[in-house]
């Protein structure tokens, strides 16, 4: 999830944990906790890009680093707050907590989380939450203004916190039970459109949870459409991409190529764009604006002979060429069709 989600969800799970005893100390040190696993950004200062995107979520959102860094954090609060009536293994558990929370939310987003880390690249991605979801944010964010307003022995405190925690963890289970429908809805469209495919998935666009993406694979490329949960019209459109795995053939040894194709987990496409400009995409990531132009790109793109044009990679296409006319066709795709 992103920065601000972590924060104020670690705040607020904070409160519940140990604000009694340490009063608003506990949001902070619940903020900081959550977001310690994304400290692995600081790669990125060193790493090229192919490496950068497998270490990002890779062993510091991993159950060794919760394993390591909670006693570790436990002792060094103990330590600093020697007074707080906080036994260690209550600092134990406060922080393995928010540790695990990070951890667990940030699987049900598209980008995957290495759980398993060092012992395994395998990365577990249950792709129901949009890693920016306003709608599971929101409540966490009221609770953590309202516990930043109220006073530290206030007895509504708790009543705020658990009520963020509460709906946000329900938002979350309305996500995954589009998902679910949207998968049998997908599963029967295929079939309907004699689509033969060996394996799918599906994924939210961006900001909802009711406009998702839908990648099917054939024994050549991948079938890709668009599906809302408030379609009327069944049976949508989809466009084919070619693996063109051919194209990759010459470069395949390289070792930011090995890197692409573990991080992808199969889900690519090589395309050869104009003035020989050669591009691996990786599907997982969604299109820009693929609801609405059938020639979009695709977020995520690495030039594979211009190197120097691979900054910011993840992001850079999710929201470019954005416009109000594109809000718009994208409030009208949500709507159904």
């Amino acid at each position: 999830m992103d920065s601000i989600t972590h924060i104020v969800l670690g705040a607020t799970l904070g409160e519940v944990l140990a604000g009694r005893k340490l009063g608003k100390k506990a949001m902070v040190l619940g903020a900081v906790a959550q977001s310690l696993p994304d400290i692995d950004f600081v790669a990125s200062f060193w790493l090229d890009t192919s490496r950068d995107i497998c270490a990002h979520r890779g062993v510091t959102h991993s159950f060794l680093f919760l394993f390591v860094m909670a006693p570790l954090l436990a002792w060094a609060a103990g330590r600093l707050y020697p007074r707080s009536g906080m036994s260690r293994g209550a600092w134990t558990f406060f922080f393995g907590s928010q540790l695990f929370v990070h951890i667990f939310l940030d699987a049900f987003n598209a980008y995957g989380t290495a759980w398993f880390e060092p012992f395994s690249h395998y990365r577990i991605s249950f792709q129901a939450l949009f890693v920016a979801d306003p709608f599971y944010s929101c409540w966490l964010a009221i609770s953590f203004v309202a516990l930043l307003i109220l006073r530290r022995d206030h007895p509504a405190r708790r009543r705020w916190a658990r009520w963020g925690l509460i709906l946000s963890s329900a938002y979350l289970c309305y996500c995954c039970w589009n998902k679910w429908l949207i998968d049998g809805v997908v599963k029967k469209d295929m079939e309907r459109q004699h689509i033969h495919y060996t394996r799918y998935f599906t994924t939210p666009t961006p900001l909802n949870s009711w406009l998702w993406y839908v990648v099917a694979e054939d024994t050549t490329g991948f079938y890709t459409g668009y599906h809302s949960i408030f379609d009327r019209r069944p049976e949508p459109s989809y466009r084919f991409f070619p693996r063109n795995d051919s194209l990759l053939a010459p470069l395949r040894s390289r070792e930011d190529v090995q890197n692409l194709l573990r991080f992808a987990q199969g889900y690519y496409t090589v395309e050869q764009w104009k003035d020989s400009v050669l591009v691996f995409n990786v599907l997982r990531f969604g299109e820009m604006k693929g609801w609405e132009d059938p020639k979009a790109h695709f977020v995520f793109h690495y030039f594979l002979l211009d190197l120097g044009g691979n900054a910011v990679i993840v992001q850079r296409g999710r929201f470019k060429g954005w416009s109000g006319q594109t809000v718009w066709a994208f409030i009208r795709r949500v709507r159904g069709n």
